[in-house]
């Protein structure tokens, strides 16, 4: 029987989108000769370009809708739908009859995201996730009672406090008067006023796609952790830990729910702890919700090779990050895994050697970051054809 490759790649980042990668792979495996099929099957795992490929294999469409960039200024960006019933809810949804209406894809990034900003423009002090707020009340508008947001990609740390805001809330200081320049001013926070929020969101489902497992504070924290990979100085970083925690400190005081305790509460600069605390999201691994609703166990049950990766594969992937999402999977089925990465440990650890069978750079010669980048492409297809050509001569 002739060898069939379940192509299942994240994207590489700042180079290639999920879906380019998967076709650079394919590329090397049918230009090496080898007698096979291969099936691409590109994955997200809440990051930016999740929503498209959610969209994209359920049969959804995009709805063109206006919102707000980080620093305020009107864009024309877009959110999807996906008819009923085709996605189930989490286990641990509070509203599981949402299945029955459509389900709204809403990408942090097409609003709030990094890259809409220049380089000169970071700065997560002043950036404010007001537009993702502008795309849900859009996808109300639509009448669902299901939203999907994945996060990854956010330019902010602000906790949701733009959502938020969009949505209804308004944050106050000790004289009730509304807090100007959020985030920063946070730290002022006295009390947050609920009572303007949409109605709508009593009766709708919000999950949330998280691609890092973070919580809200601390070291490893949103602030610390993503703070300076959006512009943040470490002065900056430590205002903004203290400004999340204030409004932890509040919302539990109010709600009784624990932004600081959740897991996967860091994503997106608290944003999904934000959401959690005030409008009762559901917080998921984005891999595995991911695989879940595509149905990516029905492709694994006809594939003899299982090829991913990403930028970098390392000890951190098995923290839930997409190439173990699929790993994981099929190890299951007892299926061999091969991990393309740009970067991979010198020596992987007795937990990436338990779950991929080999690990490849896909680099061929000394490179600077700026080139690797560039030739992502062209190296993936390479590295995917000399692997067909060892197993087409096992004997090598």
């Amino acid at each position: 029987m002739k060898p069939h490759f379940l192509i299942a790649p994240n994207a590489f980042k700042n180079s290639l989108s999920a879906g380019e990668a998967a076709l650079a792979i394919r590329d090397g495996l049918l230009k090496s000769g080898l007698d096979c099929t291969c099936e691409c099957f590109p994955i997200g795992d809440g990051g930016d370009g999740t929503v498209d490929l959610i969209i994209q294999r359920l049969g959804g469409t995009r709805h063109e809708a206006e919102a707000r960039d980080p620093l305020g200024r009107k864009i024309t960006t877009y959110f999807g739908l996906i008819p009923s019933p085709a996605i189930p809810s989490p286990p641990t949804s509070p509203a599981p009859n949402a299945a029955a209406t459509p389900t709204a894809l809403i990408e942090m990034a097409n609003a709030s995201g990094l890259r809409l900003l220049t380089n000169t423009e970071l700065n997560p002090l002043r950036a404010l996730s007001h537009g993702t707020g502008d795309l849900i009340r859009a996808a109300l508008d639509k009448k669902t009672r299901r939203i999907i947001i994945g996060m990854g990609g956010s330019a902010t740390v602000d906790g949701g406090t733009g959502i938020l805001e969009t949505l209804g809330a308004r944050f106050l200081d000790v004289n009730d008067a509304p807090l100007k320049n959020l985030p920063q001013t946070l730290i002022n926070l006295s009390s947050i006023n609920t009572s303007g929020l949409d109605p709508r969101l009593a009766n709708t489902e919000l999950i949330v796609l998280c691609d890092v497992d973070n919580r809200l504070l601390g070291p490893s924290g949103s602030a610390a952790v993503f703070g300076p990979q959006k512009g943040a100085s470490p002065q900056a970083v430590g205002q903004l830990d203290a400004a999340l925690s204030r409004l932890a400190d509040i919302v539990q005081k109010q709600t009784g729910r624990d932004m600081t305790k959740v897991i996967y509460g860091g994503t997106a600069g608290g944003a999904a702890a934000g959401l959690y605390g005030l409008l009762n999201a559901t917080l998921v691994n984005g891999i595995d919700y991911f695989l879940e609703i595509t149905d990516f166990d029905k492709a694994l049950s006809s594939a003899t090779w299982v090829i991913t990766g990403e930028g970098s594969i390392d000890e951190t992937t098995l923290q839930g990050k997409g190439p173990f999402g699929v790993a994981s999977r099929a190890k299951n089925k007892g299926l061999p895994v091969i991990g393309l990465a740009g970067k991979i440990p010198l020596e992987p650890s007795a937990g990436l050697k338990k779950y991929f069978d080999t690990l490849l750079t896909i680099g061929n010669e000394p490179a600077d970051l700026a080139d690797a980048l560039k030739n992502t492409a062209p190296n993936l297809t390479r590295t995917a054809e000399a692997i067909a050509h060892l197993l087409n001569h096992p004997n090598l």
